[in-house]
């Protein structure tokens, strides 16, 4: 046992021997090469170069790539870098020099050539050679004869000198010129020195080698890598730069991430041939004798830098990263990293194998934000190490080397697909083609990982492609690079933009150019390329920008764009974003959109100016096209556009970048055919247009969420709100639109028919409404996202909202008076805002720390489970939602492990929307951003102002826009539902929103909402857990676990929505078995000793338990200061949204006038006023109650009348009250007589009603009683009045009642005697044919004898005449009781019939006698019998008194009435 240990000792030191001996052999050479003298090894390498140098003859300098930045590569240095002042050339003074220059010019120039994949694999440009493992450097520094500077340098692109390390930022420092810069690009490997001008190694890492295989270096800057940001690295002889420490033990192949860490280590590194190596050795016949082993130089602050060197790194670095990665058209390196392994060979080979050696070069360029890396490979021999599978000769089988990036820490990996661990990783060399060259690699890989390279060798059925920009104006004419498969000139490239295809443009073999085209749509789209005959197999995402919202390219210095008739308009724009040449010329163009058809109409107008120069500037003068006569002269509002007249000259392609504004009105342009057309008035002529068109169209405004009341409400409702872009208190104050607005918020997502909600408040945070005043919110028809499908009319986003809702509020407001009709009509009946009276504040729930959680009935408690877990689902089947949560355990502090969790992701998804998931970043990833957002598994940023909303499926992410970072997230759902997500230093806290459809509908940790804490913890299954919320340890098993979640579907928990990566599952993150810690006071489980931490957690946290908790387990601070801010957040939000939303509403504005405040909550007072010349009328204030309501006007509604209206209303308003009470009065009097005579009538039928006699008709009556046709006396007919006397009856028929009833009067006048007989009859009881029932026309009194028998009364005139000329004593009551000179002695019958005086009140013939009725034979008549004897004595005076006429009967005694007129 003893000799075979022996015997294996001895075998371990002789190997170990044997390696020392190699190791001191290759230094000795490398100390042999070093110190040669400098003769004998220009000699050496003059033979060398005769030898074995093939001269190729130059062709011209390869041209840059034709885009618009290469255009600028070789003319001048990039504008954004800090311009060296030129400085005169110095003139090589060494008489050496000159001669040697002689004798090898002119030099010949180093090119590119071609290299075929059977020949060894060397340096572009080069023949092969037959010794494998040379790399062949052409002419041997054969430039160092004919480029020194001042101090002697041979500043050749291949000189193994360094320069002198003198940075400097003093001006007046080195210009390089473009053939300089061309030169230096024309060399396939960047510098690498292993001398110097002291003497040195230069950049040879001499200490590392076989024994020590990486070395630390300090980068002294910060250089984002995959997520994280570094400032140092470890140079590693394996072929990689890392950033923390390997795995022990290594796999093959090798998988990254490493799964099982943190229990493995898993590295951060850059690796750009992963696998063991060694230093090689090299021919003494190779060309480059630079010592074999590994190269390291970091070149730092070259953006201020003026010296040559600093500026040539700089120049060439930028420009070859512009032209080779599309996107990094504006990059300027700040500092580089240059690492090279050169003649490297495979650990674990044979002797002989030291001479199959690999070179390689890696390049790192930084700014400190965007980080990008160069892979040169030069020379690729071996592939494998002999502990990877590989021979111990030449390197070949096994698992070849890894080529790719691990972020470490268990994140993210990218490995370089075919070629890492693969066969194929050989071709790396002959690949690529980075700036034209074979074997040029770039990438970039500051956040992930975008291959900036064309791949040849891979196929599948999706391949990533890469392009930029990665969104564009849906109005198009953005130039889109795009890399992916290797190009062809003669193959055809078509581009899918979502339902559009392109035709591709050629660039070069890595690159080719679509112009987006107009696209109908918005958000992400599907962009995909295909070339030649091969389906769509390259594929992308693609953000479409609404007009509206996209990036601002042209600038208006003011808002006279805006204006109805502006003497000049201002515009400005980047000149760089159409080409780098400043001289180009451009054309500014107008276009206009309208939608008379189904399909949008977006159509050219005019030229603005054919040829301008590309100075970035212009002033549009509106008078210039006041005779213009369009045809589309409909259109209201458009674009401006800009774009190159000649882009062939410029960029050598066909293709020009078009530059759009943001959507204008026209009345600039369009004001003099819009006069010719509609006259001085045309504004209100569009108006009337539109309002007549938008009547037709469907009522939309029933389908939008209300208004918040006031700002606060407003922004707590991140579930139905997200701000305005166009007035936003964060980023846009200006409120063009909403002049006095302070901040704006429209509703997230489109409602079910298209529409968006708009509320805007003012400084005082209360809501404005149109009704007082035309800047107020005003709903919109169509949402500014417009609705599926995008490409039919009405539908379209941005172009639609403005057609139908921008577009009327300049005709009918902007450009018209305020109290217009057209405005008055788009404010109050087309475009009204909504009140909050009926607005419901959503719920509200929460979970922070480590973790607490709050439910929406307000129940707080703990639950520190380990995995994902169902925060807040749906239990309705109709509206499903889904909010799921990570926990995953605390870091360990100072005292061990913490046995508590923290919430670390959330995933959620509505109905049918996009699953969209946020997630902490690890620690050192936070450095730009701090939360990831995957969107169905793909990340999205937010880091750019058009991407700040972006709009998925069913749902609306966005970023605060005064946040960078993503520090703060809300995702919206179309059902109302928000979510939000906030970080601070590294500790999450997600609050969810829900609208009140939802109450009674919900479960999952949240609780169901029901405004009863009792049911907050329901199990899956419906029933109500009993929970003590101070008992944790029950928590925590009887319900918090119910709400695991797996990868299956699980009934009522359903699966997990968390995107699954680098295979780790549910499970990964799951474990129902872990127990933390079940006491929640801090004085119960830290230790006695633990004192100060107890102090300490009060201190921090004064009385709130769960940030007490939180620091005592923990001991973070900051842990502890967000938890208690996250909760008292989230109480206050729970609280302000449970108060009582009282409002009263709109108070409407009287025309013409106008409101002193806008305030509309309980208590406030509303003052009015109205405009000069109008008089107000009604109340001049009003006052909102508690209740709700607006106090009840004293004086009616307020309204604003002109002064002639007001006159004219109080005149109406007097002859109203006249008509209003006289009439009524009238009426009533009427009513009364009538009512008074049917009562007397119902008492006594034969009753007559009594009114005042007239003087005239007193006279006449007592002639016509006093009147005996043989009496010629007529001495009484000037001394009596005439008495009219009527006997009026129910009816108009002048006929007697039939025989055997009462005789009625029925309208004809009965004259009678003094003794009551009638004279119309004659004693043998016959009519008298054709006698006159009055005396003839010869009497005194004057007037007509009527063919019926009755008198025909006077005329006012006749009877006012006859009243003049003749005497007539008054016989009214008063004249019987004052006049002495009556005599009449008659004495009436009855009180009654001496009512009104002298002369009685006769009754009607047929009330004293009976008669037969008219016509009837006597002899037939029944024979009257009198009620009572008529009076047969005689009066004592028959002046005056009536007599008794012919033709009368019997009296008929009665006690009704006559009436008298």
């Amino acid at each position: 046992m003893r000799l075979k240990l022996f015997v294996v000792c001895a075998l371990a030191c002789g190997f170990m021997a044997y390696v020392l001996a190699n190791e001191n052999i290759s230094a000795d050479v490398e100390d042999q090469i070093i110190n040669a003298p400098a003769n004998a090894n220009k000699a050496s390498k003059k033979a060398q170069a005769v030898e074995f140098v093939e001269i190729i003859e130059p062709p011209p300098p390869p041209a840059p790539a034709p885009v618009a930045a290469a255009a600028a590569a070789a003319a001048a240095p990039a504008p954004a870098a800090k311009q060296a002042v030129a400085k005169p050339a110095a003139t090589p003074s060494p008489a050496p020099a000159a001669k040697a220059k002689t004798a090898v010019s002119p030099p010949p120039a180093v090119v590119a050539s071609k290299r075929g994949t059977d020949d060894i694999l060397t340096v572009a440009g080069l023949k092969p050679q037959p010794k494998s493992g040379a790399l062949v450097m052409p002419f041997d520094y054969l430039g160092e004869l004919y480029d020194l500077d001042s101090t002697g340098y041979n500043w050749d692109p291949n000189n193994n000198v360094a320069p002198p390390d003198t940075p400097s930022t003093a001006a007046g420092g080195y210009t390089i010129t473009p053939a300089r810069l061309a030169e230096l690009r024309s060399t396939f490997l960047y510098w690498f020195f292993d001398k110097d001008s002291y003497g040195g190694r230069g950049d040879y890492q001499f200490d590392i080698h076989a024994s020590m295989t990486q070395l630390h270096k300090n980068l002294n800057f910060q250089m984002p890598f995959y997520g994280f940001r570094f400032n140092y690295t470890r140079l590693s002889l394996n072929g990689y730069l890392e950033f923390s420490d390997p795995p022990e033990y290594l796999t093959y192949p090798l998988v990254f991430p490493i799964k099982d860490w943190p229990h493995k280590r898993d590295p951060s590194f850059i690796g750009i041939f992963f696998s063991k190596c060694r230093v090689g050795r090299q021919y003494p016949s190779d060309l480059d004798q630079r010592t074999p082993g590994v190269y390291f130089r970091v070149v730092r602050d070259l953006m201020g830098r003026t010296d040559r060197f600093g500026v040539e790194v700089r120049e060439r670095t930028m420009w070859d990263i512009r032209t080779g990665v599309v996107g990094a058209d504006t990059f300027v390196p700040k500092h580089v990293v240059i690492a090279t392994w050169k003649n490297v060979s495979f650990a674990g080979g044979i002797d002989n194998s030291l001479f199959t050696t690999n070179t390689f070069q890696m390049v790192l360029a930084t700014d400190e934000v965007y980080t990008y890396v160069i892979f040169n490979y030069a020379v690729l021999n071996w592939l494998s190490h002999t502990e990877a599978g590989g021979d111990t000769t030449k390197g070949e089988g096994g698992v070849p080397a890894f080529v790719g990036f691990n972020a470490g820490n268990g994140t993210q990996a990218y490995e370089y697909k075919p070629y890492s661990q693969n066969m194929v990783i050989r071709d790396l060399a002959n690949r690529g083609w980075g700036n034209g060259f074979p074997g040029r690699h770039i990438f970039r890989i500051d956040e992930q990982i975008l291959i900036g390279s064309c791949n040849k060798d891979i196929d599948a059925a999706l391949l990533p492609l890469t392009f930029a920009p990665e969104s564009g104006n849906m109005l198009g004419g953005q130039v889109v690079n795009i890399t992916g498969p290797c190009f062809d000139p003669n193959i055809r490239v078509t581009c899918h933009f979502d339902t559009e295809s392109v035709l591709g443009t050629y660039v070069d073999r890595n690159r080719v150019i679509c112009v987006q085209p107009f696209l109908k749509a918005e958000g992400y789209i599907r962009f995909q390329i295909s070339v030649g005959t091969q389906r769509f197999k390259w594929r992308g995402k693609y953000f479409v920008e609404t007009p509206a919202a996209a990036t601002e390219k042209i600038f208006f210095a003011t808002d006279d764009v805006h204006k109805r008739n502006p003497s000049e308009i201002r515009i400005s724009w980047n000149a760089f974003n159409l080409t780098s040449n400043l001289n180009a010329n451009v054309m500014i163009s107008l276009w206009g959109y309208r939608e008379t058809k189904i399909e949008p109409q977006l159509e050219y107008i005019d030229v603005i100016e054919a040829s301008l120069t590309n100075s970035g500037s212009y002033v549009i003068t509106p008078s210039n096209y006041i005779n213009r006569h369009n045809i589309n002269n409909d259109m209201q509002f458009g674009f401006l556009q800009i774009n190159l007249t000649q882009p062939a000259q410029y960029s050598n392609l066909a293709l020009s970048p078009t530059l759009w504004s943001r959507p204008i009105p026209l009345a600039w342009y369009m004001a003099p055919q819009w006069e010719q057309k509609h006259g001085k008035r045309w504004p209100r002529a569009l108006c009337d247009n539109w309002i007549r068109a938008d009547r037709f169209l469907r009522n939309f405004a029933a389908d939008l969420p209300l208004c918040p009341c006031t700002l606060e409400q407003a922004v707590l409702d991140l579930g139905r709100f997200r701000p305005d872009r166009e007035c936003d208190k964060d980023s846009n104050p200006s409120c063009l639109r909403h002049s006095g607005a302070i901040h704006c918020v429209v509703s997230g997502t489109p409602v079910a028919q298209g529409a968006e909600q708009q509320c805007c408040y003012d400084r005082y945070g209360f809501l404005m409404l149109t009704y007082d005043q035309m800047w107020g919110s005003r709903p919109r028809r169509i949402h500014n996202l417009g609705k599926m499908p995008w490409n039919e009319a009405s539908k379209v986003p941005s172009l639609s909202m403005w057609f139908h809702d921008m577009r009327p509020f300049y005709s009918c407001c902007f450009w018209q008076e305020e109290q217009s009709v057209g405005c008055e009509t788009y404010r109050f009946e087309r475009r009204p805002s909504q009140d909050c009276v009926a607005y419901q504040a959503p719920g509200i729930a929460g979970v922070f720390g480590d973790p607490h959680l709050i439910t929406f009935d307000g129940s707080a408690y703990t639950f520190n489970g380990l995995g994902e877990f169902v925060l807040a689902r749906s239990t309705d089947e109709s509206e499903r939602f889904e909010v799921q949560g990570r926990f995953q355990q605390l870091p360990p502090n100072y005292y061990g492990q913490v046995m508590a969790t923290q919430l670390t992701a959330l995933a959620m998804r509505g109905n049918t929307t996009t699953t969209i998931e946020v997630r902490l970043r690890p620690l050192h990833a936070r450095w730009r951003y701090r939360l990831d957002v995957l969107a169905d598994g793909r990340k999205v940023y937010f880091d750019r102002e058009s991407l700040k909303f972006q709009h998925f499926d069913g749902v609306t992410v966005y970023t605060p826009t005064y946040l960078l970072n993503q520090s703060q997230v809300v995702v919206q759902f179309d059902a109302g539902i928000g979510v939000e997500v906030v970080e601070n230093e590294g500790f999450m806290t997600g609050r969810v929103f829900l609208p009140w459809k939802f109450i009674n509908k919900t479960a999952g940790l949240f609780g169901n909402w029901s405004f009863n804490p009792m049911d907050d913890f329901t199990l899956p299954n419906g029933q109500v857990a009993s929970i003590n919320l101070n008992d944790q340890r029950s928590l925590y098993n009887n319900f918090g676990l119910k709400w695991m979640l797996t990868d299956r579907d699980v009934p009522n928990v359903g699966a997990a929505l968390f995107t699954r990566e680098f295979g780790r599952m549910a499970s990964y993150y799951s474990n129902a078995t872990f127990q933390p810690n079940f006491v929640m006071d801090p004085a119960d489980f830290l230790p006695s000793n633990r004192s100060y931490d107890l102090e300490r957690a009060e201190e921090l946290c004064g009385e709130c338990a769960q940030c007490q908790y939180d620091y005592a387990m923990t001991l973070n601070r900051d842990l502890a200061h967000f938890t208690k801010n996250y909760y008292d957040s989230l109480v206050n939000m729970q609280a302000e949204n449970a108060k009582r939303v009282v409002s009263c509403g709109v108070l409407q504005t009287p025309r013409f006038g106008r409101k002193l405040s806008f305030d509309f909550m309980p208590g406030a007072k509303v003052s009015f006023e109205c405009n000069e010349g109008f008089i107000l009328v009604g109340d001049q204030r009003r006052e909102c109650l508690a209740n709700g309501l607006w106090n009840l006007p004293e004086y009616g509604y307020t309204e604003c009348l002109r002064e002639v209206y007001y006159t004219r209303r109080i005149a109406f308003i007097a002859i109203g009250i006249i008509l209003l009470v006289i009439c009524p009065l009238m009426l009533c009097i009427v009513c009364g007589v009538y009512r008074y005579r049917q009562k007397q009538l119902k008492e006594d039928p034969h009753w007559q009603m009594t009114l005042p006699r007239s003087r005239a008709g007193s006279a006449r009556n007592l002639r016509v009683l006093n009147y005996d046709p043989e009496d010629d006396s007529d001495t009484d007919a000037s001394t009596l009045k005439k008495t009219k006397k009527w006997d009026l009856d129910m009816q108009d028929e002048d006929v007697t009642s039939s025989e055997g009833e009462k005789p009625k009067q029925t309208g004809r006048r009965s004259l009678r005697s003094a003794s009551g007989t009638e004279l119309d009859q004659q004693q043998e009881g016959q009519r008298e044919p054709e006698e006159d029932d009055d005396f003839d026309e010869a009497d005194v009194h004057t007037g007509q004898i009527h063919p019926a028998g009755y008198h025909q009364p006077l005329s006012p005139e006749e009877a006012d005449q006859l009243h003049q000329q003749q005497y007539s004593p008054t016989f009214s009551g008063v004249d019987s009781r004052t006049s002495a000179a009556s005599s009449i002695n008659y004495t009436p019958q009855s009180a009654a019939q001496n009512r009104f005086g002298g002369v009685p009140v006769l009754p009607s013939n047929t009330q004293y006698y009976n008669r037969p009725a008219s016509g009837v034979p006597a002899a037939t008549t029944t024979t009257a019998t009198p009620l009572r004897v008529a009076p047969t004595t005689t009066l004592t005076q028959d002046s005056g008194l009536p007599s008794p006429p012919p033709f009368t009967t019997s009296p008929t005694p009665s006690v009704q009435k006559s009436t008298e007129v």
